[in-house]
């Protein structure tokens, strides 16, 4: 096992990136929308993995930087979607606290490698 996967954070961001799937799965999506959001949850995981490979506090923060700004990016078709009335509120509220909640973790992990 690799280090990061046992990190709260990393299970976190799985949690999220599964969360977007099945919603998505469940939805019939245009093909650009759909493909945005699923890459940039995938991307959320992916940065938080490969930040933690790096060496140095600065290259790790970067990548910490690149993840929280894909999570935003999901917040932003996620607004989207409930201001064209494509995504339940339920399902956007529900979104948004895991979004919220991964938020706050990434933005600590950044800020205590400044």
């Amino acid at each position: 096992m690799f280090g990061f996967q046992s990190l709260n954070v990393y299970k976190k961001a799985q949690n999220f990136n599964v969360e977007v799937r099945k919603f998505l799965n469940r939805n019939n999506f245009d093909y650009s929308t759909e493909n945005q959001l699923r890459r940039a949850a995938l991307s959320v995981v992916l940065n938080i993995s490969e930040g933690n490979g790096r060496f140095t506090d600065k290259d790790r923060r970067r990548f910490f930087i690149m993840s929280r700004s894909s999570l935003f990016e999901c917040v932003g078709v996620f607004d989207t979607l409930i201001l064209e009335e494509s995504m339940k509120r339920e399902k956007y509220n529900s979104l948004m606290k895991l979004a919220e909640e991964l938020s706050r973790i990434i933005y600590t992990m950044i800020k205590n490698l400044s």
